[in-house]
């Protein structure tokens, strides 16, 4: 009897003879039906095997089995044994060879923003219980509360800025701590919002004296902000101030005309044209399309002495990531990342940014699909772009091995294998060009791409 046929299938006898009365022998009619049911990969046997132990182990009897299938059906049998038996966790175990999860039950930070949409969307959708872990989110209001919670062992991961990575690795802003980055959440995803009042200021060498809010130093916001900014004769540190605000504080605060604008992430951006306060200027796709944002981060210490439950959440994390790419998913993910243990935020506003058509706040509706999209592959050549604005900008005064610290963070190589594993396509590649405002960044030559720049620190 093969382990590897369907205990869910009525139809099937794991024993005996044959069932339909079509094959001259039971064996024969088997053979056929498991060729057609028998797992493609490997990951899928090994569930079938574990299902089919426990289900001969409920109902010794064959017969007893096909009648209970015949009357609630598979779907209903599936779910009944798994309220009795952590069948999701055993799976899980399963995968990892002969490694249990050290450790399931996770507190994961994060903050309340669609950047942070395929590691919200894992807890309702279930992709982390598929991978045996329990998760709790907590959700915070800023992003130093974030990293501080992430090295205390608040949290066990969390939801970070893609630079915030690498600035606690080398000790920008924070004492030393080695971390890790395993998988981009969202790309694209951001805006820069300005104040109705300046809507006869599109041209931005008209913003001098102005105040932008920015989510943190740490941050593409910050980097792409001040690359605009610079690429069109203003110093970010001379021409303009550039304050560091929690996101969800930014639309009242350029309600109440203490700031001209700000850069962040959705919805906020959508929220200040919903309330009326203000207008998109642009999206930062329009400074660097397909950039990167946010991400899963975690401690190196976590995934010393976890790294089965690393290797479970980064499989959960892949996986939502790519479910929520995928455009026919996005009315359901809205769905479920909108209440108030989420993002808490209206639907239409959440559909706005996933689906991307929105109003603007300058009487436009426009469609870009491309607004936010969710692609986990940490390209090395990213990180090597962010420390050269670090340098750039003077958050780092020594000098540093680009290419060392972008893959001792950016775990690019690791998460190939794993979307391979899970039967994702990713790059061949860790390194690629971008084209930022029509400049090529070569990411083999940093210093000469830094030196390149009129206006910087260093």
């Amino acid at each position: 009897m093969s382990a590897f046929k369907n205990p869910f299938d009525s139809a099937i006898r794991l024993k005996g003879g044959c069932s339909c009365g079509q094959h001259k022998s039971q064996a024969e009619h088997d053979a056929e039906r498991v060729a057609q049911a028998v797992p493609q990969d490997e990951e899928a046997g090994l569930n079938r095997v574990i299902e089919s132990t426990l289900v001969r182990a409920i109902f010794p009897h064959d017969e007893t089995r096909r009648a209970f299938l015949k009357a609630v059906g598979a779907g209903t049998a599936m779910a009944a044994l798994s309220s009795i038996f952590p069948l999701a966790s055993a799976q899980a175990l399963a995968a990892e060879g002969a490694g249990a999860l050290e450790k399931t039950k996770l507190n994961i930070g994060f903050l309340p923003i669609t950047c942070a949409t395929p590691l919200v969307a894992a807890d309702p959708l279930g992709f982390y219980g598929k991978q045996g872990l329990s998760v709790t989110l907590q959700k915070t209001a800023g992003w130093a509360v974030v990293r501080d919670k992430t090295l205390s062992g608040a949290f066990d991961a969390a939801h970070m800025l893609a630079p915030m990575p690498l600035s606690i690795s080398l000790g920008v802003g924070a004492d030393p701590s080695p971390m890790m980055m395993p998988a981009i959440e969202n790309i694209n995803g951001n805006a820069i919002t300005l104040h109705v009042k300046h809507k006869d200021k599109r041209d931005p060498k008209q913003w001098k004296g102005m105040t932008f809010a920015i989510p943190f130093d740490y941050s593409m916001h910050n980097f792409l902000l001040r690359y605009y900014l610079a690429e069109n004769g203003l110093d970010p540190d001379k021409d303009v101030k550039l304050r560091v605000m929690a996101p969800p504080d930014m639309v009242a605060n350029l309600r109440a005309e203490s700031i001209d604008g700000f850069i962040v992430a959705e919805p906020f951006n959508q929220l200040a044209v919903y309330h009326g306060v203000g207008f998109i200027h642009m999206l930062t796709s329009e400074i660097w399309n397909n950039h990167p944002c946010c991400s899963l981060s975690v401690s190196q210490k976590f995934v010393t002495e976890n790294p089965n439950t690393f290797a479970a959440l980064f499989r959960a994390i892949l996986t939502s990531t790519m479910h929520c790419s995928d455009m026919k998913n996005r009315p359901a993910v809205a769905e479920a990342i909108g209440g108030p243990k989420y993002l808490n935020q209206p639907k239409v506003i959440l559909d706005q940014v996933l689906l991307g058509k929105y109003a603007d706040g300058l009487g436009h509706v426009k469609d870009d699909p491309n607004r936010i999209n969710f692609d986990p592959f940490p390209w090395d050549s990213m990180a090597v772009w962010m420390l050269t604005q670090m340098k750039r900008w003077g958050y780092i005064k020594k000098d540093i091995d680009y290419k060392a610290v972008a893959e001792q963070v950016f775990l690019a190589t690791d998460a190939r294998k794993k979307m391979a594993e899970l039967g994702f396509t990713a790059p061949e590649t860790n390194y690629k060009k971008d084209v930022i405002m029509g400049k090529t960044f070569d990411p083999s030559k940093p210093t000469e791409y830094l030196e390149s720049f009129a206006i910087r620190r260093t």
